[in-house]
Order: C-alpha cells, then structure tokens, then sequence
C-alpha cells in the first residue's frame, strides 16, 4: 500500500468494482451491497469473489442487516455477529458496524459481542454516528470499545458541510482511533476535507450503466452502479498533492 498522509477508502458493490479502484489509486475498500440505501451486507458469495479479486486484507466489509435505523434486536445483533464470523473466516481485514440505543449512546453490549466475533479483524463503527445530535460525544465511548475507525460526515447530508465537527472529532480522537470523512463526497471537496485532520476520505465514486432495462415491467430501476475508474484516479490524485 502507498505510503500518504490522508488515505483514499472507495465502497464498491462487487469484484470488478474491487479491482477497479485497487488498480486507479485506492488504498483500501469498503464492500458493501444496496448503497442506494446507505449499503447492507453484501452476499457470501459476493464476498468471496471479491476476496478471489484482491487482496482481502485492504477489505472492510459492511455488516448492516437492514435499511432504516441503528437500534437493533437480540436477532439481529446475532444475525450480524453470525455475518462477521462469515466474512472474518474468509479473511476481511476489517468489519463495518454501528449499533445505538434508543437513548443515543453507542450499544456497547451489541459491539462487545461484534468485536469478540471479529477477532483479530478491525472494528470500524459506520456513519450510525451522524444519525446524533453531537457526533463528537461517541468517540469517548468507541475508542474504549476498542473501535479502529469511524466513518462519518460530521453529522451533515454531505461531510463538505460537516467540517467543523469532523475537526472536532479528530481533536477528540487524539490518535486513539482513526477519523474517517464520508458521506456524499466530491474529488472537489478533498482539500476542505484534508484540512480538517481526518486520516482518510471515503467515497463511492459510483457511475450508472447497464441497458435501458428494468423499470416496471423489469422489476428494477433502469441501469445499475458502476465503480468510475476516473473519480477514482482523480481523488487518488487530490490526496496525493497533499501528501
């Protein structure tokens, strides 16, 4: 992996995806499916075709059993933590999660049981955190938790918007854990970003293809998405003039 200062983490929905924004200046994935919706857990067998594709150490895979909220039941809490074995076994470097109670506060027992099914795997704690009224606040909590990383967009739709409080959370953070920004990221928005002390960017550089299919006749939208190969270069080219 190059060596910078601020590293480039691109969410991809499949193998191709994987290869393309390895080969066009990523450092690292996030694997997911259904990014329409925020992403869930992608499909064993999505995830070993991928793992087959690169190197599934540079890999965090996204564990999120349903689209909606972040306060989870004992099924589901066991349903992600039988995923994490799953993907762990397999060889993901890292495992992307987030649990809340509904009072506000990280679920501690819910990431406990995560990280324990983790191993030796990272925990990464996903953008649950911008669903708070004071993102900052957690990090206490997760970095005791023994939380890697934290995806966010400081708690903005567009983590451009969320600059303030992303430097907030770096300050908090104080080396414990990584601060991560994301959350409807443009190459355009990189240096603002940077300037506020994250260790990494993360976006989706997502494209549309595929025929004129679908609709409702198809059962589908029209077209899918696609890792951009360019976006992906021309973010790995804006961190790389600041590193």
């Amino acid at each position: 992996m190059r060596a910078r200062a601020v590293l480039l983490e691109i969410a991809v929905q499949d193998s191709a995806g994987a290869r393309v924004a390895l080969a066009s200046g990523a450092d690292r994935l996030e694997l997911c499916q259904a990014l329409e919706v925020g992403g869930l857990t992608p499909s064993i067998g999505v995830v070993e075709s991928a793992f087959d594709a690169v190197d599934p150490r540079r890999v965090a895979v996204l564990v999120r059993p349903r689209p909606g909220g972040f306060v989870y039941d004992a099924d589901e809490v066991d349903a992600v933590a039988r995923d994490i074995r799953a993907v762990v076994s397999r060889g993901a470097g890292s495992v992307v999660v987030g649990a809340l109670t509904p009072e506000g506060g990280a679920d501690a027992e819910a990431l406990r049981r995560w990280s324990d099914a983790a191993e030796h795997a990272e925990i990464v704690f996903h953008r649950a955190i911008d669903t708070l009224g004071d993102p900052v606040a957690l990090i206490d909590d997760l970095a005791d938790l023994g939380v890697r990383r934290v995806l966010s967009s400081g708690g903005a739709a567009r983590s451009i918007d969320g600059t303030g409080s992303l430097a907030r959370m770096v300050e908090r953070a104080a080396g414990r854990l990584e601060i991560m920004a994301g959350g409807g990221v443009r190459v355009e928005d990189i240096p603002a970003l940077i300037s506020t002390g994250v260790d990494a960017v993360h976006l989706s550089a997502r494209r549309r293809a595929g025929d004129s299919g679908g609709g409702p006749g198809g059962g589908g939208a029209v077209g899918y998405d696609v890792t951009d190969a360019a976006t992906v270069v021309a973010a790995s080219d804006a961190l790389g003039a600041w590193a």
